[in-house]
């Protein structure tokens, strides 16, 4: 394309948001690296002036000047002296995007003759990207900007990017973690559950679903039988049964997983304790005693899933972990419920022998988690930053939950709650002929979002009339009119305010 004189075109080569994300200045500089990669400005051309430029695009002169001067830095432009801004020709030796170069694959390949998993074919994830525009987002496992430590956060990053950080994380680490984070999911955050692990007990993993995807690997095939909450966490289901085990479902009541309840032959048995996914129940005290003593006398491994046990609790209780003295639990972490869901980070804790296992089953998937981001929670976490934002957390999500229960009892007294202490969400019964599904589409139109909770059920077609809220990501002022529309979606006239 040849190259453009007129500033006023420039401006529309070069478009700027101020709702990016990204500053002006780096805006200004993707635009132009775009620009010449693309081949959209020639070496013989200059730049329009920084003064010109910065009147078309409505910025300061000077933020023009700094973009200009690190793309000069970069060997993207080249000044020169009362001539202006050029695009370097070396750069221009780069290969170009061709127009049309994207081929598309052979439509006679039958990809899926050929796979040996159907990971394609397991319940999918409730999709609901645009969350953050929704003006009442009971979603669960999102997170509240409000409340998110953005300077806390900041801090820990500029720390973990100085020089002598940097020379900390940047080299390979093969198979090994910051000991620095090991070192504060020691004494930080597994003391909370009453777990106390030494260093060589503990892994760091992308997030709880990593971990799973990994034990279920490493632990089991065909043949394995896994006992499993039901309802339960859909996504663990699909990962035992990926790796060809068979996924036997118990039922869950108001005390959780019913251990009598569990076959003899199950070789595996995965709970969530604190609060069971999804029906927020903890398992009681009788029943934590059981599961553990029937795990000994069948040779039974337990992973114990405690994917928001950081949270602040009115009766908070120990991990299996905790208590377990044969070794047989496995306790899987995570800080996506108190830092961020985006961040990816969790961890596992077993016997040293598992986790040297599991070191070489990792690097073998992906080496390790990147350094730089351990580092940076290994900083927040060694500060403190961890220990007040679950209290900030805790606090505004017991007020959440009172003001949604009150909400749903007010107006939608014909379902019943699982009303169960602590927890990010609630579980919800509809009267009978209620479909999850069908509401949570009209509740949609209405911008009120909710999870159905059938694919939470080992058979979800027969349980259809379950719905869950979640109250991390939706401010308290909220709740109430969401649920006043969410009441009017299921057909039911609001109640008088």
């Amino acid at each position: 394309m040849a190259a453009r004189t007129d500033p006023a075109i420039w401006s529309g080569l070069f478009r700027i948001s101020p709702e990016s994300g990204q500053t002006l200045q780096a805006q200004i500089r993707q635009a132009i690296v775009a620009a010449i990669l693309d081949r959209q400005i020639a070496a013989s051309m200059p730049l329009p002036s920084c003064r010109v430029l910065a009147e078309k695009l409505g910025v300061a002169r000077g933020t023009v000047v700094l973009a200009f001067q690190q793309l000069v830095d970069q060997g993207f432009l080249i000044a020169k002296e009362r001539r202006g801004h050029f695009v370097n020709p070396e750069m221009l030796t780069l290969p170009a995007r061709a127009p049309g170069a994207i081929r598309k694959s052979d439509p006679t390949l039958d990809w899926k003759s050929r796979r040996k998993v159907a990971a394609s074919e397991m319940p999918e994830p409730s999709k609901q990207e645009n969350w953050i525009r929704a003006s009442y987002p009971f979603v669960y496992g999102q997170f509240d900007p409000g409340l998110f430590p953005t300077a806390e956060w900041r801090e820990c990053n500029r720390m973990a990017l100085a020089v002598l950080e940097i020379r900390n994380w940047a080299s390979d680490m093969v198979d090994r973690d910051d000991p620095l984070l090991i070192e504060q999911i020691q004494a930080r955050l597994l003391p909370r559950r009453g777990i106390f692990a030494n260093p060589d007990e503990i892994i760091v993993t992308l997030g709880a679903q990593h971990a799973l995807y990994m034990l279920a690997t490493l632990l089991m095939g065909r043949g394995t039988k896994v006992a499993m909450e039901n309802p339960g966490y859909p996504d663990a289901r699909s990962i035992f049964r990926l790796s060809g085990a068979d996924v036997v479902p118990v039922p869950v009541d108001r005390e959780g997983i019913d251990p009598d309840a569990i076959p003899d032959d199950c070789g595996f048995a995965f709970v969530t304790p604190s609060h069971q996914c999804p029906t927020m129940v903890s398992l009681s005290e009788e029943r934590r005693q059981k599961l553990i003593a029937d795990a000994q006398k069948h040779d039974r491994i337990i992973i114990e899933d405690g994917y928001d046990s950081q949270l602040v609790d009115d009766a908070p209780q120990q991990a299996l972990r905790g208590i377990d003295r044969s070794g047989r639990v496995i306790y899987v972490g995570s800080m996506s419920k108190t830092l961020a869901p985006g961040l990816r980070l969790g961890y596992i804790v077993a016997s040293a022998e598992l986790i040297a296992e599991l070191r070489a089953l990792r690097r073998f998937m992906l080496r390790h988690p990147p350094a730089n981001n351990q580092r940076a929670v290994a900083l927040f976490l060694s500060l403190g930053h961890h220990e007040a934002l679950v209290r900030r957390l805790s606090t505004a999500f017991q007020e959440r939950r009172e003001r949604l229960i009150g909400a749903v009892s007010s107006y939608l007294p014909e379902w019943r709650i699982t009303d169960t202490p602590g927890g990010t969400s609630l579980w919800l019964e509809g009267p009978h002929g209620t479909s999850g599904k069908a509401l949570a589409e009209l509740a949609a139109s209405r911008s009120v979002l909710i999870e159905p909770g059938a694919r939470f059920f080992d058979q979800p077609e027969k349980n259809g009339r379950f719905v869950r809220l979640g109250i991390s990501s939706i401010a308290l002022q909220h709740i109430e009119p969401g649920i006043r529309e969410l009441a009017t979606a299921a057909g039911r006239r609001p109640a008088a305010a």
